[in-house]
């Protein structure tokens, strides 16, 4: 009967093959590459079908105000509606003082100039509320893939600088991973920018001013870590 001879896994982390586990970082500070803005439209009337109409003609005036600013645009939803009565009490019972409809208008857009003028026209229109604008960075923007390959090269001159302290090189990497990898959801977008702009005005459209809007910095950060084995050093 042969016995095979079996090589036992040698794990890395030996004498032989020391391991050196590092973390590299990187944080950007880049220009943002869209704007969102959420526009409140309103209407109230007496009557729940005059509301409804009223509400309706305001919505579509700026959705084609909006529109109008073409490529500029490159995202616009409506989202929630809704129609309220505004009880008031007469006698024994409840009766429809007025109704009060509104709809949520969301638009992103990638021209900053545009947006200024945009946001001042949009904000110039009757019993019409602008919240914004939230800055943000596409979710597939280079300014990700460019933090991402800094934190490697990070983590790689990081190691090397510690197998050059024990007068050794790097032998081979063995782990490279994001940090959270497994739990880690993306989150696109963020809370509102300081000084964001909020209004709530009626009155003509007619020569409105651009606001002048600074768009705010975007901030990118990437973490990996990384394991390395090297060379046995001469200590």
């Amino acid at each position: 009967m042969t016995t095979e001879e079996t090589t036992p896994n040698t794990p890395y982390g030996t004498p032989e093959a020391p391991r050196l586990a590092v973390r590299g970082e990187a944080h950007l500070e880049v220009d943002p590459e869209i704007a969102r803005i959420g526009i409140t439209v309103s209407a109230r009337g007496t009557d729940r079908r005059d509301a409804l109409t009223d509400l309706t003609r305001r919505n579509t005036a700026v959705i084609d105000l909006v529109k109008t600013y073409g490529e500029a645009v490159e995202h616009v939803e409506t989202g929630a509606f809704f129609i309220t009565p505004e009880l008031t009490k007469r006698g024994k019972g409840e009766r429809v003082r007025t109704y009060h409809g509104r709809v949520h208008i969301t638009a992103e857009l990638t021209d900053f100039t545009a947006l200024g003028e945009l946001t001042t026209r949009v904000a110039d229109l009757e019993l019409t509320h602008i919240d914004g604008p939230w800055w943000a960075l596409r979710p597939d923007s280079p300014a990700h893939r460019t933090a991402r390959q800094q934190a490697v090269k990070e983590a790689v001159q990081r190691a090397r600088e510690y197998a050059e302290a024990l007068g050794t090189t790097l032998a081979a990497l063995v782990e490279i991973a994001d940090i959270g990898a497994d739990n880690a959801p993306y989150a696109f977008g963020g809370p509102a920018a300081p000084g964001m702009a909020r209004a709530a005005y009626g009155g003509a459209p007619e020569a409105t001013p651009a606001l002048d809007l600074e768009p705010q910095r975007q901030s990118v950060y990437a973490q990996v870590n990384a394991r390395f084995t090297m060379n046995p050093p001469q200590l």
